[in-house]
Parts: C-alpha cells; structure tokens; sequence
C-alpha cells in the first residue's frame, strides 16, 4: 500500500533537537534562528532531508513556520493545523503561534535590541525576508544569514541522503509540445521582456520546460534541479549525476548541457552583466542576492513557465479528461462500497483509504496518489487537512458523516475529488448544510465570465448561499492542478485572497466549497473543472468563458434536499448525474452500474 498510517515524528523531537540547534547557533554567535517550512525548492511536500521543521519541533503539516531563540522557541501554523500542531509538538519546548495574525514578524519584534538571529538565505523568499527584516529592525535586532545551517548541522549524520531518483522522460504523446518548443517560447517571452535568461528553481518548472519527470518529492512526479534558459532557447541544467538515466541526454538535446549542483554558483556568476529574471514567489533569496553580487541585473517577475505551464494544450487536456474517467471508475467502486457493505459495517478511516486506493491500483496504470488520502470520519471531517494515523483512526459511526478527499497521479493527468457520504441517516442539519454547498459548488460549475476574470472575482458565488444562512468555510474555493505534475499548481486560484491572474482557457482549477462544524462533522465535495475558450452567449454581447466539468463519479443525494434547489440548479445536478452514468457506467460491472442507475437517476 502506498499510503502509511505512521507518525514520522513525535513530540519528543522538540526536547531532544533544539539544545542540539542551540549548541550549533551558539558555536556561531546567534542569538536566534529561523525554521521555515519551505526547503530550497519552495516545495509544498518535502523530501524527508529537507523537512527541517518537523525535525526540529515535530510538526508535519505543510504550512508553518518556526523561530528558534536561545531562550525560547515558537511554532506557527494556520487554522488548518491548529489541533494537530499541539498533538505533534512539545508546548513545554515550543509556544504555538497563530501564523497569519501577527505571524513570525510579529515575533521579532519582541527581541531585545542587539539579538542576532541568523536565517538560511536559500530557504526564504526575497519578500518574506524584507518583512522579517523590518520588523527585526524595529526593535534593533539583526537578521544575519548564515553560511552553514545550524540545523542542518545539529541534524548532522542522521540527516537522510537527498533523494536521488532517476529523471525519465515524458513522451510528447503526453506532453503535447516538445521541449525544444517550450523552450523556445519561454525564450521569446524573456526577450520581450529585454531579459537575456532567466533562472528556473521550481521542479514542476523544470519538469514541464523539458519533458521530464522524476520521484524526489512525495505524491508529486518532481525532479529536484535548478535550470538557467537563455533567450536563444538554449539551457543549462544542474542535477545530482546519480539521477540521470542513459536516455536522458539524447532526450535533452544538444542545446540543453547537463551539469552538477556544484557548478550552479560558476553558472550564476557568468551572468555578470545580464539581465536576469527570478521569481520572487518561487525563488529563494539567495540567488537574487547571489546574482546581485555577481553584477547581474535581476528582474523580478513571474518564473515564465508558470502561465504556459497552466494553460493545458489539448492533448494535456484529452489526456487528462481520460485520466478523469478512469479515476472516476476507480472512485464510483469505491462509493457502491460505501453505499453497501460500508452501511452494514461502516469501515474506520484506515480501512476506507486502504479500500479506494486498492481501486485505484485495479487500474493497473497508477503511478502514485496525488496526496494523501484524507479520509475523514465523524469529527475529523471537521479537520479541511486531517490525514488518518495509527492513533487517531475511527470508525464511521451511524449517523455520521464520512468526508474522502482523495486524487491519483497518471501519466496522462493528475485527479483530486472529494466526496461526502452519510453513514446510516443523516440529520436534517447535515443535509441542510450540503445542500448548501452544493448550491455553491453548482454555482462555480454553471458560472460564464469574461476574459480577464481572476478567480478572485468569483469566489463570492460559491459562498453565497452558505453566506445567506451565516455560514462560510476558511479555504479557498479552487486550485490549479497540474498534468502529471502537481496536485497544487498556480498562478490560478479561486479564493477571497485577491489574485489578478485571469482564468484562462486550458487551466485546470479545482471547485471545492465545504462546511465544517466543529468537532462533528465536515462537507466538501470537489470536482476539478477546466476552463474552455470563450464562446458566445445567445443574444449576449461579449463572448464568455465556462468551465467544463473533469471530475465524473456520483454526488450522496440522500444528503441532497431537493426543496432547497431551484429548478436551475436541480436540472443541473441532473445533468452532471446522466454524464456521469453515461461516461462511467460503461467502466464498471453491472452490479456497480446498476447501483449507478438509481443514484444518477434525476431528482
């Protein structure tokens, strides 16, 4: 099974790393030392190597932030992480923070005047070191970054080896562009804007640009390697020697030079005099100053895969449309499980992600999950990231809710559903609030809006009618999705955040409305949509954009009250049942589809 129940760590790992972190910032004067989540790829899933602060403190969720002083120390997470950051971490070592109010900033500036706290320049953004730095400054202190990592070397040799695994190609039939084309488009765009290259960090960057996958990041295809493109379309590539396969080279072609990490700092200076582009928002601090002090002249601006690396051509979205049908096979099995043997012995948390991800093996083609499987039951739905453990595993009781976020990783395309299943019969109040938010989620899916529009501008619709009965929920509504790449992809986002990037034909963004009471229950059903060029509207005057729905298996309707749907949004919600039954029904065995005719059957 590829999903573990396993804790990697536990709150003895604050007591016993941090005097370790403290002895090794001594032996280098620091007064402090900051811990963030991001490792030197800004990766959102970390390779065990470069999970620092989980080393450090114990806590594994995939936002958070850590300050280590000499007297003190503090752990900050958001509202997704509050209960599991006081499981995993000793509060006798570590205050826990609130990491959006107030913050880290909020932090420094309750130093003394003259505390020196070092940083790992390669580890942060430009951005968030100009706000740490100011709001260390107000009260005298210094931010000072560090040649060697002082956690780094109080982990020392129990640190795990980088990973190294091999970089393999991914066929044009998949891609749908070849690389020397990609290349030559980001060239071109760099010359527009009067940048003679640009310095490539992301691995979903890389792996896009040049046809290639790999396996160094958990659940995500990625190969960990840094890329300089030049505007002619030629580049350099920097990559562990261990990870490159025979093939690879021919693969590349002869205008792409393969090299080690070791020569990425020569590299960086041989752009003396250049003008560079770096992504702030994906690049570390260190290059920028490192290009700085190579006299570079660095222009900051978004890394000039990322927009073309979301808008899907269109055998990304073929494939991916494919990859949708097959996942949703997979997903509809599972929930006949659920809606049948799981109501006569309703299954504990760990037997329900074991159950879907061995459907999903049945495909024969899976290559990963896209994530962990959030199998929620009772309470824990009420926990939008909650992830199943040995110790914390329930059984679904009747009555209860049982909330399954889950996704599969294929060579045609990436998958992340979410659906919510009653467990016996559910209250009044829980079919009330999914109907609430499958309003909002019916509300994305049917929306038309013209060029330019960010998702931004339409989050508010998938909120409404919760809004009307003084609800909401505190995640955003939508993100972008990769093709066999990774399950949280930008720029496109739908949330309440403003984002001035526009939804444009080919990206692929998730519709995820939900609701979570509190230690009872949680609500989310999620279907990933593509966004479709924009067609004209019957007596309309501007062409609109819609989206497409990808995700295809059946939605509880015994959680669906049918006297709180407009004939709208009832004929709709019919409509997305008869395709499902049609695209799906044929994948399975006539016990399943039968079981299908009757719950995509019209309300």
């Amino acid at each position: 099974m590829r999903q573990t129940f396993d804790e990697s760590t536990d709150p003895s790992f604050g007591p016993q790393h941090v005097p370790l972190i403290r002895a090794a910032m001594a032996r280098q004067g620091l007064d402090g030392f900051l811990v963030p989540h991001e490792d030197e790829h800004q990766n959102e899933y970390l390779p065990a190597a470069n999970d620092r602060l989980a080393w450090a403190s114990g806590f594994t969720g995939s936002a958070g932030a850590g300050v280590i002083m000499s007297d003190r120390a503090a752990v900050f997470v958001d509202g997704r992480y509050t209960l599991q950051v006081r499981e995993q971490v000793d509060q006798g070592v570590f205050e826990i923070r609130d990491l959006v109010e107030g913050g880290v900033s909020a932090y420094l500036e309750t130093a003394k005047a003259g505390t020196v706290i070092g940083y790992d320049a390669r580890l942060h953004s430009p951005q968030a070191l100009e706000s740490l730095k100011a709001a260390a400054a107000k009260v005298g202190a210094e931010l000072k970054p560090v040649a060697i990592n002082p956690l780094d070397e109080a982990w020392g040799a129990e640190r795990p080896a980088q990973p190294a695994a091999p970089i393999v190609p991914q066929p044009v039939d998949y891609a749908g562009e070849d690389s020397a084309s990609k290349r030559g488009r980001v060239g071109a765009s760099l010359a527009n804007l009067g940048a003679d290259a640009a310095v490539i960090t992301a691995p979903a960057s890389i792996a896009w640009l040049f046809n290639v996958r790999g396996g160094d990041v958990i659940r995500s295809p990625l190969p960990l390697s840094q890329a300089i493109i030049n505007a002619d379309g030629t580049a350099r590539v920097f990559i562990d020697p261990a990870k490159i396969t025979e093939e690879l080279p021919a693969w590349l072609g002869n205008q792409v030079s393969l090299e080690t990490p070791d020569a990425l700092d020569r590299a960086l200076a041989d752009l003396a005099g250049k003008s560079v582009l770096v992504d702030p928002g994906q690049s570390s601090a260190w290059y920028f100053d490192t290009l700085t002090t190579a006299g570079a002249k660095v222009v900051r601006g978004m890394d000039p895969c990322t927009l073309p690396r979301a808008c899907k051509n269109q055998v990304e979205i073929d494939g991916t449309r494919e990859a949708h049908r097959r996942d949703g096979a997979a997903l509809t099995r599972f929930l006949h499980w659920l809606a049948t043997e799981g109501q006569i012995n309703p299954p504990d948390e760990k037997e329900a992600v074991a159950k879907l991800e061995s459907f999903r093996e049945a495909t024969g083609v899976l290559k990963d999950l896209s994530f962990d499987t959030i199998g929620a039951a009772n309470g824990h739905g009420a926990l939008p990231h909650y992830r199943p453990t040995e110790r914390s595993n329930e059984r679904a009781r009747p009555g209860s809710l049982l909330l399954v976020d889950s996704g599969g990783q294929y060579l045609d395309g990436t998958t992340d559903v979410t659906r919510t299943v009653a467990i016996g019969e559910p209250t009044a109040e829980m079919v009330q609030r999914n109907t609430l938010v499958l309003r909002g989620h019916l509300a994305i899916a049917r929306l038309r809006f013209p060029a330019g529009t960010a998702g931004s501008a339409i989050d508010a619709f998938a909120r409404a009618a919760l809004w009307a009965h003084g609800l909401d929920y505190d995640h955003g509504t939508g993100h972008g999705v990769g093709v066999y790449l990774g399950v949280h992809e930008g720029p496109q986002r739908i949330s309440k955040a403003p984002n001035t990037v526009a939804l444009q034909p080919g990206m692929i963004v998730s519709n995820e409305p939900g609701y979570y009471k509190d230690g009872e229950y949680g609500i989310r059903i999620e279907n990933l949509e593509v966004v479709m060029p924009a067609e004209d509207v019957a007596g309309g005057e501007r062409p609109m954009h819609r989206f497409e729905a990808l995700t295809l298996a059946p939605i509880d309707r015994r959680l669906v009250d049918k006297a709180l749907l407009s004939a709208e949004e009832g004929a709709q919600f019919d409509a997305y049942h008869a395709r499902v039954l049609k695209e799906i029904g044929p994948r399975v065995d006539a016990e399943v589809r039968a079981w299908m005719e009757e719950v995509c059957a019209p309300l």
